[in-house]
């Protein structure tokens, strides 16, 4: 227990290093610039107080469970029992890893339709489109694209296939795409790779990446590990384009399809 709570003080006292600057830059623009009281200055510490312990919990909570478990899970999906191969065998064709596949599909949909950043941004995406855009579509979208993207992403981590080759073909996709989709998701498809890797996908996403590199053979943590950040920003944004541009077409179909 002691050593517990002397590991969540250090969480703790980083978090306050963290956080006590954007309150400073805050409060010092409130009362310097504006030159106005705080209001509700009671609410607002306690506010600080929850965010303090809030995020200092959180930190300590994936060092402690999803972070392992990410490990975990990767190298129980690699091990030679299990994928059923001769433990001497370095060169093991990438097919062999389809569990893998599936495990970052299912963890990139799960974790991105549980996000709770995008079903913020879907609930307001919804109430200024006027409900041209909804919730439900826009988030399994999202997810859709951050599936493939995962899955796509632990493909190259197995393979060794250099990580620029996905980007670059993927933006292209993307400035294709930005040509013929509405203008009126344009922005909000490129904000979405952000919001999609928030607090729920990208612990594990990290977890799930340093863990595969590790147990796959020939694989470097520092170099084939990180990566997978990229995929789970990249593919929502392709997937929440295409979400757009059928929607469009079937506008299109069914307005001409009226007398």
């Amino acid at each position: 227990m002691s050593y517990w709570s002397n590991q969540f003080a250090l969480v703790l006292l980083a978090t306050c290093r963290a956080i006590l600057p954007i309150a400073a830059i805050i409060i010092g623009f409130q009362l310097l610039v504006i030159r106005k009281p705080l209001a509700h200055l009671k609410k607002t510490l306690i506010g600080f107080l929850y965010v303090l312990l809030g995020i200092a919990f959180f930190l300590e909570g994936l060092e402690m469970a999803l972070f392992p478990l990410g490990k975990l899970m990767a190298s129980q999906l690699t091990t030679a029992e299990f994928l059923g191969i001769n433990p001497a065998e370095q060169n093991v064709v990438w097919q062999t890893y389809y569990w893998v596949y599936v495990f970052a599909a299912s963890i990139g949909f799960t974790t991105a339709l549980a996000e709770p950043s995008l079903l913020a941004v879907a609930i307001k995406a919804e109430e200024i489109s006027g409900g041209t855009i909804h919730v439900w579509g826009l988030r399994f979208a999202v997810s859709i694209g951050v599936a493939f993207g995962l899955a796509l992403g632990t493909f190259r981590i197995v393979t060794g296939t250099e990580l620029y080759y996905f980007i670059i073909a993927g933006y292209i996709i993307v400035i294709v795409q930005t040509l013929f989709s509405p203008k009126m998701i344009i922005g909000l498809a490129y904000d979405i790779g952000g919001v999609t890797t928030s607090t729920v996908t990208v612990p594990l996403v990290t977890a799930l990446g340093l863990g595969l590199a590790e147990a796959v053979p020939g694989r470097n943590p520092l170099l084939d590990g990180f990566g997978l950040i990229a995929f789970a920003c990249l593919f929502p944004i392709i997937a929440v384009l295409c979400y757009a541009q059928i929607a469009q077409c079937r506008s299109k179909r069914n307005s001409s399809s009226k007398p």
